[in-house]
This record gives structure tokens, C-alpha cells and sequence, in this order.
């Protein structure tokens, strides 16, 4: 089959899984169907907008519930979420965190604020995360454990954790890489930032590393405007998370007195009625997701060339972002897909830029990104909004 013929069907397809209504079709577009409008009214007209209000506690109470931690603590953003699971884990300045080279570049970002380095690891292709069998043989080369932790035998810097995102959704194989973590001394965080309503195992990520982080980004499955959280099954640690997002303010009828370096990272009240809001439609929403993806999976099923991504057998996703991959042999198309879907008003992208290909992440340490090289090349994010079922 020629190229062209390949690409007609390519986006004849994608044409016949959305509404032909719409002028143009998004990536990811937030969808405002519940009591958005009631909530974020209520925190106009009584004046709670800011860091304290009903909704806060509401909404941590509601996520928590949700995913089936004990504890969640919103935040600003995503970003803020990590990095202060970072700073909880120990993370300090000069340590390496073990961070996959195919993700979203907060993730890295939110490394580097605490002075520590990104070490760029491998994915798999079954779960477009981590690859926890070869991040065990590659620490077993380069691994020096030690009663105080694990050390980079190459550069002498002690590897303090692992910081592992699920892709668009799509949970890793979470088992195998919480032994290795054992086995090596390494604090596991899941960067869960797009996956909130995905479960591993019948359980929902967040639950498998000491802390997690989300996000609420306007294009994420549930959206706050901006913002995220730091989801935590330890009591203390939850305490200490809402002390440092409330810039370590120790309470007062009227002092302030600040006992720690702190961030002013809580999440408004008035995002977090948006949340509520959100959160309460969730259910639906991830039963269009997966439907969408679905119609995807049928509509490709005969395609050359190309795949429709689905996820691994132990996990159940919320196919936050639909995949497209093009066989390894045909990955040369994929930025004629990109131009002919775009075209024609769908929103279609490529996954992000390797992280170590980044002019400030070109010096840090990796192993070998095979695999991940190879995912970068042949990947396309179809469009994925709510609203798209019908």
C-alpha cells in the first residue's frame, strides 16, 4: 500500500470516530456539563476566592475519596505537586533522580528546583513508561548500595528516587518497579499527573509510591483552571505537605510566624469549587473516554502502517490523551499525518522532545533510550475530549 493511500485512510479514520459537526476538533478541551457555574458563584458572592474556603477541604476530601489514599493536599499546579514530593522524599541538592526521558518536561523541571540532577531513563512500549526490568539490570551496573543509600557509581552522587509518570494515562507496571526501588534504597514518587481515574491492578495509581502527585491543567480529564495535588497515605507527611504549600505559616489569631522555608502553593477556593464540580461528573467522563478510545481501536483495526494504542492487560486507563503509533518501518510518516490531520482542523501532535535532547538536560546522566528514541519518533496524540462521544 502507497503512502498516500495510507494516509487517506489514516485520516478517514480519525474523521469517522468524532462528531462531523464540529469545525474544528481540539487535543484536549475541558468540558463544563455539572455545577460549575452554582460553585464558583458561591465563592463571588460570599468573597471566599483565595487559599481558604469550603471548596479546598471539599475537594481534597472528594480526591482522596476518589483515588483511595488517605490524604490529598491541592496545590497550584501539577508542577508544584511534584516538587514538593520531591522535597517530602528527601531529594536533596547534588542528588540524581532517576526520571523517564519521555515525558512532559515539568517533570525534570520540578527536579532541578531542588538543586538535584535528572537522570534519563528507559520506557517500554507496553506501557509508554518506565521500563522497571531494564532500570534494574542498568542500576545493577551502575548501582552502588550503600546503608545510606544508593550511589552512582559513575559520578559518585547518591540516586535518591524514582520518579516514574504514567503516559497519557497509561499506568507502568507498577509491582516490578516498587521491588526494584526496594532493592535499591530509592524513594518511589509516581508522577500520576494524567491519570487520575486510571487504575492499576484494579487499584488506582498514587497508591504504590509513599507520595503522588496529579494535575488540573485546563486540558487534563478533570480541570481546576490550574492546579494539582499531592496525594499521600502517610499522616505526616500529608501534614507537613499542607504546612509547606501554606509557606510553613504556623497558625495564629494574628503573628505570622513562618517556621520553614515555605511555598505559597494552595490551591484558590475558587479553583477548587471548578474541581468539585468537575470531580463530581467524573464517573461519566471516564466512561466517554474510554468509549472514544474504543471507536478509535475499531476504526484502526485494519489500518497499515499504523496502530491504536490500547492499554496493557493489567491496568485500566482513562486514555487521557488517544495514541496513534506508526510501525517502526513506517515511522517516516508521521509528520505527514501530523500536517494532513492538522489540515483539516484535527488537532493532532507528536509526543514531547526527549528531555536530554533539551539544551539544559544534554549533560545529564541516561542509559541507553532506545526504545524510548524509537516511541518519540512514531508517536501521534489524537484528539481526546469529553465531549467527543456522542
Amino acid at each position: 500500500m502507497s503512502n498516500e493511500i495510507k494516509l487517506e485512510f489514516i485520516l478517514q479514520a480519525v474523521k469517522s470516530c468524532l462528531p462531523p459537526d464540529l469545525q474544528f476538533v481540539g487535543l484536549h478541551e475541558p468540558y463544563f456539563g455539572g455545577r460549575e457555574w452554582d460553585y464558583v458563584k458561591e465563592c463571588l458572592d460570599t468573597g471566599w476566592v483565595s487559599s481558604v474556603g469550603k471548596f479546598v477541604d471539599k475537594f481534597e476530601e472528594k480526591l482522596a475519596e476518589f483515588t483511595g489514599v488517605d490524604y490529598a493536599v491541592a496545590v497550584v499546579n501539577g508542577t508544584s505537586a511534584i516538587h514538593i514530593c520531591l522535597i517530602l522524599a528527601g531529594v536533596e541538592q547534588g542528588d540524581e533522580v532517576l526520571v523517564p526521558a519521555l515525558t512532559f518536561v515539568a517533570t525534570a523541571n520540578a527536579v532541578t528546583y531542588c538543586g538535584a540532577i535528572p537522570h534519563f531513563v528507559e520506557s517500554e512500549e507496553k506501557t509508554l513508561g518506565l521500563d522497571p526490568l531494564k532500570l534494574a539490570d542498568y542500576l545493577d551496573e551502575i548501582g552502588l548500595v550503600k546503608k545510606s543509600g544508593c550511589f552512582n557509581k559513575k559520578t559518585g552522587r547518591r540516586i535518591r528516587a524514582v520518579l516514574s509518570m504514567h503516559t497519557f494515562g497509561h499506568p507502568v507496571d507498577l509491582d516490578p518497579l516498587v521491588e526494584t526501588c526496594r532493592k535499591f534504597k530509592l524513594e518511589l514518587i509516581e508522577d500520576a499527573a494524567e491519570a487520575l481515574g486510571s487504575y492499576y491492578k484494579g487499584r488506582h495509581v498514587g497508591n504504590w509510591g509513599r507520595l503522588s502527585a496529579l494535575s488540573f491543567n485546563g486540558n487534563k480529564i478533570i480541570t481546576t483552571g490550574g492546579g494539582g495535588a499531592i496525594l499521600t497515605n502517610d499522616s505526616a507527611l500529608a501534614k507537613l505537605a499542607k504546612h509547606l504549600t501554606t509557606t510553613a505559616k504556623v497558625p495564629h489569631k494574628w503573628e505570622f510566624y513562618h517556621d520553614m522555608t515555605g511555598y505559597n502553593y494552595r490551591l484558590p477556593n475558587i479553583n477548587a469549587a471548578l474541581g468539585c464540580a468537575q470531580l463530581e461528573q467524573i464517573p461519566e467522563f471516564l466512561e466517554k473516554k474510554r468509549s472514544l478510545a474504543d471507536r478509535y481501536r475499531v476504526a484502526f483495526s485494519n489500518a497499515q502502517g499504523v496502530k491504536f494504542y490500547t492499554e496493557p492487560e493489567f491496568a485500566k486507563s482513562n486514555y487521557w490523551l488517544n495514541v496513534l503509533l506508526m510501525e517502526k518501518e513506517d515511522y517516516n510518516i508521521r509528520d505527514a499525518i501530523l500536517e494532513l490531520t492538522n489540515a483539516n482542523n484535527f488537532m493532532t501532535r507528536p509526543a514531547w522532545k526527549l528531555l536530554h535532547k533539551l539544551p539544559m538536560y544534554e549533560s545529564c546522566p541516561r542509559m541507553d533510550l532506545s526504545v524510548a528514541e524509537s516511541l518519540e519518533s512514531r508517536l501521534i496524540n489524537l484528539p481526546s475530549s469529553v465531549f467527543l462521544y456522542k
